[in-house]
């Protein structure tokens, strides 16, 4: 398995870096995807806002294990998240495997 998770980031990686003709890392990774949950295709976003769409990429990839539900989209269209289950105590190790993981399975869906 760990293996697994080790070439699949790999190629996700390779791959996006390919796309987008530019090195990527999980950060941007995790920037992009609360941008496609966000919807807004915006080309600046404030300080708070850049955070804020973080935020809802790290909501959408825990909602996968169920650590956050979706609760429905404010006046201004962003997304809203319910937490519904504490996250363990996770070394950073263990934190970086499942944000990993996380991003992988939102990649194949």
């Amino acid at each position: 398995m760990e293996m697994d998770v080790h070439s699949k980031w790999k190629e996700l990686i390779q791959s996006l870096s390919k796309q987008f003709d530019n090195d990527v890392d999980m950060q941007a990774i995790i920037f992009m995807i609360g941008v496609q949950e966000v919807g807004k295709l915006k080309k600046k976003f404030s300080k708070d806002q850049k955070l804020d769409v973080m935020h809802v990429a790290i909501c959408k990839l825990l909602s996968i294990y169920g650590y956050y539900e979706f609760v429905g989209r404010d006046e201004d269209g962003w997304p809203h998240w319910l937490l519904k289950e504490k996250m363990p105590a996770l070394t950073a190790f263990e934190q970086e495997r499942l944000m990993k993981e996380a991003i992988l399975e939102y990649f194949e869906q």
